[in-house]
């Protein structure tokens, strides 16, 4: 607040895991600039995690920062346009969740603001940000930014802490866990404090000795689900007790979710759900089509990539071909569409009626609650690299969402929490991420398989400790 109020321009980090007050101290701090009459620009790395903040956006959409990102990049701000305008006269920008997008994000924004800012002030240059106050939040335990196929050191230096403006970061940290002290006994705050601090030490690699990447820990039998017959309808009737009498009700689906690390385990669990609830299936099949700029290459063979063959490929971010959908199940929404009323990559919705050419639903997550919506079917081109063409999909942005995965949990608070682990984790924070969507180990169970497809109370938990060595 003195680095706003005197002009002295400064960059900070707020530390802090969930529950101890990020969201709340962006409030505050932006509700007393503004009340001042000044500027205050709130970005998140995602669109769930904007949807929090009081005038959010997506970095992307707000600095224009290009998709593809490298050491070189810069943000396509026009100097003398609308938006450069904005920012000269911005007093402090506040960006959430920093840790799921590269460094090189950051380092964009940098190069671009000094550039839009020097208007004849060559000292600017020196300045990180051109001089403007930058606060930035984030949790280290959590997930870091996805780098496909990348190796640990590539996935830690991506991070903010890696970058070189981090040595002029100011470091707060947040540790007092501020939910526990809201309409609480003290019993119950007793045993949420003893959870919390149990997934901290989890979130840090303290637990199941020393940890250098990978360790495995075991799990409490409290939280375990051990029935040998059926352990899968045991996860779905501790998440989704009653489900057939209840299923109209969007509070009941809303705070529940069961996660798993890979999207084939998600589809397994989505499926069986979605027969066992009631209603008839409607299917939506994608139109599938090549892009006209292929056909400008003389050795391209469109012949080789049939309708079939495009119907048929699955990579990571790309819609299914068929979709399934009956009248009352939970949906996700997988692509921006309409960030100020609430529709993000991330949204949750509970569907109302099936049509032909929309679908109408009522936002279940988010500060939109309760709001219907309609969705259209998009036209959407995969960036996926794997893929040696370009082609077009013309399908709803929905998936079922009676179970996600752990990186789609991320900014996602429930009430009920079903962790299948048919698979180990593979990535830095999974399990803390996914432990840490409830408040309380009651709302919590875990069904373990070891490789034998067995039930075991032993898991493995990825913490990549250099991640904490500058803070």
């Amino acid at each position: 607040m003195s680095a706003v109020k005197e002009n002295t321009g400064g960059v900070f980090f707020v530390y802090g895991y969930g529950g101890t007050g990020k969201t709340f101290l962006w409030k505050t701090i932006s509700a007393a600039i503004r009340s001042d009459g000044n500027i205050v620009l709130n970005v998140a790395s995602s669109g769930i995690a904007s949807l929090l903040l009081p005038g959010g956006r997506t970095a992307h959409s707000r600095f224009i920062l290009p998709f593809e990102l490298t050491e070189d990049s810069f943000c396509k701000i026009n100097p003398h346009g609308e938006l450069a305008s904005l920012i000269r006269k911005t007093s402090l920008i506040i960006w959430d969740e920093t840790l799921m997008i590269h460094k090189h994000a950051f380092e964009a924004l940098d190069r671009t603001l000094k550039d839009v800012l020097r208007c004849g002030n060559s000292s600017i240059s020196n300045i990180p940000f051109g001089g403007k106050v930058i606060v930035f939040g984030g949790d280290f335990r959590q997930i870091l930014h996805v780098v496909p196929g990348g190796s640990r050191q590539n996935i830690v230096n991506t991070s903010l802490s890696s970058s070189y403006l981090w040595q002029h970061c100011k470091v707060y940290r947040l540790t007092k866990n501020m939910r526990l002290t809201v309409g609480r006994d003290q019993p119950d705050i007793e045993k949420i404090r003893d959870f919390a601090n149990w997934l901290l030490d989890i979130g840090e690699g303290k637990r199941g000795g020393p940890n250098d990447g990978e360790t495995i820990i075991d799990i409490p039998n409290d939280i375990l689900i051990n029935d040998p017959d059926d352990p899968i309808g045991s996860l779905i009737e501790f998440v989704y007790p009653s489900i057939l009498e209840k299923y109209n009700s969007t509070n009941y689906l809303q705070e529940r979710a069961i996660l798993a690390p890979k999207n084939e385990v998600v589809q397994e669990i989505n499926d069986r759900l979605l027969n066992k609830f009631p209603g008839d299936e409607v299917e939506y099949l994608s139109s599938d089509s090549l892009c006209q700029s292929e056909f400008v290459h003389d050795q391209f063979d469109a012949n080789l990539y049939s309708p079939d063959v495009l119907n048929g490929l699955k990579v990571s971010g790309l819609l299914n071909h068929m979709l399934v959908l009956k009248i009352g199940v939970p949906v996700m929404l997988l692509r921006n569409i309409d960030q100020k009323n609430g529709l993000c990559n991330g949204t949750r919705l509970q569907v109302i009626s099936l049509g032909k050419r929309v679908i109408e639903a009522r936002i279940m997550s988010g500060t939109n609650i309760g709001n219907q919506t309609f969705i259209p079917r998009m036209y959407l081109t995969p960036s996926e690299k794997k893929i040696p063409f370009k082609f077009t999909k013309r399908q709803f942005p929905l998936a079922v969402c009676f179970a996600i995965t752990i990186n789609k949990s991320r900014g996602q608070p429930l009430s009920k929490v079903g962790l299948f682990l048919k698979d180990p984790f593979f990535s830095h924070g999974q399990l803390y991420v996914a432990l840490s969507r409830v408040q309380s180990r009651d709302g919590l169970k875990l069904l373990i398989l070891d490789k034998d497809g067995r039930l075991t109370n032993k898991t493995s938990n990825v913490v990549y400790k250099e991640v904490f060595r500058n803070l």
